[in-house]
């Protein structure tokens, strides 16, 4: 019975020590001398592919820059494995401690904020949807019997049907598993708009074989803060991501690097996505915080 018992305190202190380095992000890299970044395949500018397991993009970025200061609070080069996650899967990855650090598109709000932490907002979103360039739609009150597309795991077109235009208005829903995906539902004709964050459509449609038969049109849907994700419970990672971006919005430098991908041309390419920082960006780096994107509604 002795032995028995000692056996399972064993298991048992080892069950908390695994737990409690999964919630310690710092302690899991410095033991490990790896952290696994989540990654999308086409988040626009945000976080793309380039192909060959190779990752780049604004937030792919910013989450170098957090790595490196990672590197120096734990003594030694860290290596990263990069992860492509989908809508769907990311928020799980992070939970389970496969991913560390997700550096795509996710939408900070207060739901997501009960199973995960946010980093300090380094892009606000705005929703709207894009269209073939000859299909006459301007507004969401012309998709009456049209097909949308969205990629599932996301939020958008809950947003369009939310909205007081979109009242009486019946359409169907077509779903990608990614964004690019997405974008060729509507690239094929197989729907009629494609609803996401502006700059997702904005980066598909700088990639598309023709981009000038696409446009971005409508409404103005919602207005969400889009941040790098952690873990829930993890205060000490989460402080040296946010000293990380607020010297980043400081120095000036979060401004110089989003020109460098919205504003430039970036690889694969070399094409613009063209899409300037908003007012509610600048206003983000001026006054950091991790507010969800039910504050925002509030204004």
């Amino acid at each position: 019975m002795k032995k028995q018992f000692l056996a399972l305190a064993v298991l048992a202190t080892m069950g908390v020590g695994a737990y409690s380095q999964a919630t310690d992000t710092i302690a899991k890299v410095k033991a490990s001398g790896e952290i696994t970044m989540g990654v999308r395949d086409s988040s626009g500018a945000l976080s793309y592919t380039l192909g060959d397991g190779k990752y780049a993009g604004y937030h792919v970025e910013i989450c170098q820059r957090i790595i490196a200061n990672l590197e120096k609070v734990v003594g030694k080069k860290v290596a990263v494995k990069y992860l492509s996650v989908t809508s769907q899967n990311r928020i799980p990855l992070v939970q389970n401690g496969t991913v560390d650090i997700e550096c795509g598109s996710t939408t900070n709000n207060a739901t997501r904020q009960k199973d995960v932490a946010f980093a300090l907002t380094t892009f606000v979103e705005e929703v709207r949807m894009a269209v073939k360039a000859t299909s006459g739609i301007t507004s969401i009150t012309q998709l009456n019997g049209k097909s949308v597309a969205t990629t599932t795991g996301t939020t958008s077109v809950q947003m369009l049907r939310k909205n007081q235009r979109a009242n009486g208005i019946d359409f169907k829903e077509v779903f990608g598993k990614d964004h690019a995906e997405s974008f060729l539902l509507l690239e094929s004709g197989r729907a009629d708009a494609f609803v996401m964050d502006g700059s997702i459509l904005a980066g598909n449609i700088a990639n598309a074989k023709n981009p000038a038969d696409f446009k971005i049109v409508g409404e103005v849907l919602s207005v969400e803060p889009i941040a790098i994700m952690m873990r829930k419970g993890d205060p000490a990672f989460k402080k040296l991501a946010d000293d990380t971006i607020r010297e980043m919005a400081k120095s000036g430098e979060i401004a110089k690097l989003y020109d460098k991908w919205f504003m430039q041309a970036i690889p694969p390419k070399n094409t613009k996505v063209g899409l300037a920082a908003s007012a509610s960006i600048k206003a983000a780096w001026a006054t950091p915080n991790d507010k969800p994107m039910e504050d925002y509604a509030k204004k």
